[in-house]
């Protein structure tokens, strides 16, 4: 099983010794946040808390998502760093597969790339992108992103998106994973046509066991058997060794884990030194007994 960590709407500068540490104690990964702006007045409801208020978003420190990723990568070596999740339709493609691309390559291909459509029809707004047919949107700028991150001349021919052949360089050595979040059936049917994997973002155990089940269902009818499909997957059974084999039978090949709530309005109040703690406990007393 691998572990990534969780942390977001926290100090900027706390990120990076958190991603040392994760290094230093076992964990394969540590996702990283996107939000572009904070809309002063708004309507539009969160989907992943029960009650659906922004208002924890407020005032939150964060760095654009491949800028952070950049300097975190400097700071370690072997670190995985996953975009939780990345919203993509409401950038152009083009530009993502340039940075992806650069990002992937100057670490050794440490980027995994977690992508999902934006809930906030304000983010499309303030990016001049139509918020109608985001869904049909989003599968163009997989394509055109696995297109043009092979390093080979790729053109593309859509309906929102059209150029004749180009070649970015450099290209990473290897194929960068495409990690689709969103709990709807459009989302589980897109990681499997056009990802490399899927990411659960949250909730109780009987959607989670919901939600494999229909994504192992829609693996089965798209005939899909790869062994190296992602699921990425946010459950308590992650903080215990029995609870870990119990996601490995359901098909869960990467716990995301946190070790505190991260919805609440103000300031992170919690020390830097007690977060690094959290991530050295856990990973000496579950990770180093699941893996060895």
């Amino acid at each position: 099983m691998r572990f990534t960590y969780a942390e977001a709407m926290t100090h900027a500068e706390y990120y990076a010794p958190l991603a040392q540490a994760c290094e230093a104690n076992g964990y394969t990964s540590m996702s990283i946040g996107d939000s572009l702006i904070y809309p002063k007045e708004s309507d539009s409801k969160y989907p992943y808390t029960d009650t659906g208020d922004r208002e924890f978003l407020e005032g939150k420190e964060f760095i654009e998502t491949f800028i952070l990723c950049a300097h975190l990568f400097a700071v370690t070596e072997r670190l995985r760093l996953t975009p939780f999740v990345l919203k993509l339709p409401v950038r152009p493609p083009v530009l993502v597969a340039k940075q992806a691309s650069s990002l992937a390559f100057l670490s050794g291909n440490r980027l995994g790339l977690g992508v999902g459509l934006s809930p906030w029809p304000e983010d499309f707004l303030a990016m001049g992108v139509p918020w109608e047919k985001r869904g049909k949107r989003m599968d163009e700028c997989m394509d055109i992103l696995r297109g043009l991150t092979s390093g080979e001349f790729f053109g593309y021919d859509g309906d929102f998106y059209s150029f004749e052949p180009l070649q970015q360089c450099p290209a990473p050595t290897e194929r960068i994973p495409l990690l689709v979040g969103g709990h709807s059936d459009a989302a589980l049917r897109r990681a499997v046509r056009k990802g490399d994997g899927w990411m659960h973002a949250g909730g109780d155990g009987e959607e989670l066991d919901r939600l494999l089940t229909r994504l192992a269902e829609i693996r089965k009818e798209e005939g899909d058997d790869r062994d190296d499909f992602e699921v990425h997957a946010i459950s308590y059974d992650a903080y215990s060794v029995d609870g870990v084999k119990r996601l490995e039978d359901k098909g869960v090949t990467d716990c995301i884990v946190g070790f505190r709530v991260p919805y609440i309005k103000g300031e992170d109040t919690e020390p830097l030194q007690t977060k690094i703690e959290h991530l050295e406990k856990f990973g000496e007393k579950l990770i180093a007994k699941v893996n060895g």
